[in-house]
């Protein structure tokens, strides 16, 4: 159940006044779990991509973690990877893309932000097959301060509850594959590599 204590930290349901604060965490993690706050002038625009469409779309299946200095970490899923895209698609794109033009030029010349902006105009939709044996997908990121004490596992398990609760058959997730201290903490809960595509891994795991 939660909210629940996990020694100074509280693991709760993310509320719609925590998007600031999960933006900011992504942010805080966006350089393959480093801070990638150095790379961007447009501080939402990492949160508008890979946070915001779960907050709105699935709370029931987004989780924040914090302490006294605030919220410090995040675990977000979907149940039906494809609905979800389908949505973020038609209802969470749009407003972005009044928002901000897609850039032009040379890809190669774009700035980070600009990367980032493209994808409000042309989105990467990828699942790993077997979709049926892995449709829900999820993703978690942690601050420094609230990393190595056990804390990622805790929020893995209340988020893999939930979704199996909910029927998903296997859940599925995206990391950079630079990125191997997220991939050894995976691995410990049972994920296993599905595909690879550019400079990420998919991983899965079935839940029932």
């Amino acid at each position: 159940m939660i909210p629940r204590k996990l020694d100074a930290f509280t693991l709760r349901l993310a509320l719609p006044r925590d998007r600031e604060a999960c933006y900011a965490v992504c942010l805080g993690t966006g350089d393959s779990g480093r801070d990638a706050t150095h790379l961007h002038a447009d501080p939402e625009a990492l949160g508008h991509v890979y946070v915001g469409a779960y907050l709105a779309f699935e709370p029931q299946l987004a989780l924040v973690l914090e302490d006294s200095a605030g919220v410090c970490g995040y675990a977000l899923a979907v149940v039906d990877t494809r609905e979800f895209q389908r949505r973020y698609v038609e209802e969470w794109l749009p407003p972005l893309r009044a928002l901000r033009s897609a850039p032009s030029g040379p890809a190669e010349r774009w700035s980070r932000d600009e990367q980032l902006w493209h994808l409000y105009h042309h989105p990467e939709l990828f699942v790993p097959e077997p979709y049926a044996d892995y449709p829900s997908h999820l993703h978690l990121d942690l601050l420094p301060r609230a990393q190595g004490r056990g804390l990622g596992r805790a929020m893995m398990a209340e988020l893999l509850e939930r979704l199996t609760a909910r029927g998903a058959p296997g859940v599925h997730l995206a990391m950079a594959a630079d990125n191997h201290r997220a991939a050894a903490f995976y691995a410990k809960l049972g994920f296993r590599e599905l595909a690879r595509g550019g400079d990420a891994i998919y991983l899965g795991r079935r839940l029932r």
